[in-house]
């Protein structure tokens, strides 16, 4: 049986070969995902000038008034996904590079990117 913290350093592993193809940029930045147990974190980078443009994370304010979805499971994901894709287009953003950091495209990483499509962003 694989230990989790094991399970983390092929997940990194994994993570930086992915991370060695891809690449955002002002006009298409990368959709970052990080998946905590407790929360779900979000980020629109500028992998050329080494910013981050947007930010969203269940850990929030907006999201806790929600009530129902908790950080760690797929209804805040949802929230998350639509909630980046409503400030990126706040900042005139419509497509993006989708980086899965590393994690399987199931259950909450899932569930936010297609949040994420269905508000509006495209990748």
């Amino acid at each position: 049986m694989i230990s989790p913290r094991e399970r983390n350093v092929i997940r990194q592993r994994v993570h930086t070969r992915i991370r060695e193809k891809m690449s955002g940029t002002a006009e298409r930045p990368r959709l970052n995902v990080y998946r905590s147990l407790n929360h779900i974190y979000t980020q629109l980078i500028d992998d050329l000038n080494g910013v981050t443009l947007v930010s969203a994370s269940s850990f929030g304010k907006k999201t806790e008034s929600e009530g129902k979805a908790y950080g760690g499971n797929v209804a805040a994901a949802k929230l998350v996904g639509k909630l980046i894709a409503e400030r990126a287009q706040e900042k005139g953003i419509k497509k993006v590079v989708f980086d899965r950091g590393g994690y399987l495209y199931h259950g909450r990483v899932k569930a936010l990117a297609e949040a994420a499509r269905e508000a509006g962003l495209e990748f």
